[in-house]
């Protein structure tokens, strides 16, 4: 081999490796698009705390629901691009804990807790900390591999998301019946509600997921009528629409245990039987 070909070869080389190195520093814009709704759902989640502190509470609930919105959307758009990264999956952790941790938090305590001497701080303190456990044991749990198939129609205790919405529901309804302050704004019921949706995230209760639920035929218009009756509430009354859907699903946590451990038992049948 000549001195010409050796240089050849070696200058092909150098274009090969200097086209990799380049491919290795661009990253798609799928890959970022849904760490940008994650970002969206986390600058939401902040200005909720910036309105709890200056006492805007439409405002802070509306910014809280918001999060919600795209907390919802960036999972979905991970999944439809095939951007899904492990990056993601920490950031959107972190997300979480600010927006449905943290936020509704601060925003029952300026709202509500701060009248209670010291145990305010601590009902408030018990909150976030219920949060961040959910999530650490929730990011453990997609390493695990051996969840039998009937837990993947439930949640495995209360989502990040509906944690919160239960939290703020009594200022939801608050904010359409002021009248019932004496009721809805008192401290220790307040306090006794948010040690109860700390526990309920915290546990090990099944709790509904629509991810894979199927809807017979029959039932899809009847639904999209409802969904559209549920719409024309929210934009009429938004507060005490969302107040009383959260308190909906709160009634539904029982049902959700009974078809459980129903279907916990008919597979255990079934894996008796083989």
């Amino acid at each position: 081999m000549n001195k010409k070909t050796i240089s050849s070869v070696i200058q092909n080389r150098n274009v090969i490796k200097k086209k990799a190195i380049g491919k290795l520093k661009e990253v798609p814009f799928r890959k970022m698009a849904p760490n940008i709704v994650t970002l969206m759902a986390l600058c939401a989640g902040v200005t909720t705390i910036r309105f709890a502190i200056i006492g805007k509470w439409s405002y802070a609930l509306a910014c809280i629901f918001l999060a919600g919105i795209f907390d919802g959307l960036d999972g979905r758009v991970a999944r439809k691009l095939k951007a899904s990264s492990k990056f993601g999956a920490e950031l959107d952790s972190l997300s979480d804990f600010v927006s449905f941790g943290v936020a509704p938090a601060i925003l029952m305590y300026q709202w509500c807790l701060n009248s209670l001497p010291h145990w305010g701080w601590i009902f408030t303190l018990l909150f976030s900390a219920a949060m961040a456990l959910r999530l650490a044991r929730f990011n453990t749990m997609l390493e695990d591999a051996a969840v039998p198939e009937y837990w993947s129609h439930y949640f495995v205790g209360v989502p990040a998301p509906m944690a919160a919405a239960i939290a703020a529901m009594p200022l939801l309804i608050w904010r359409e019946y002021p009248q019932f302050e004496i009721v809805l704004r008192n401290s220790y019921f307040c306090s006794a509600l948010m040690v109860l949706v700390a526990f309920l995230m915290i546990s090990r209760i099944p709790t509904l997921s629509l991810k894979k639920t199927k809807i017979n035929r029959d039932w899809v218009l009847p639904l999209m009528i409802l969904f559209v009756l549920f719409i024309s509430c929210l934009l009429t009354k938004p507060s005490l629409t969302l107040g009383l859907f959260t308190l909906c699903y709160v009634l539904t946590i029982p049902y959700t245990i009974c078809r459980f451990l129903r279907d916990k038992r008919a597979a255990e049948r079934n894996s008796a039987d083989a």
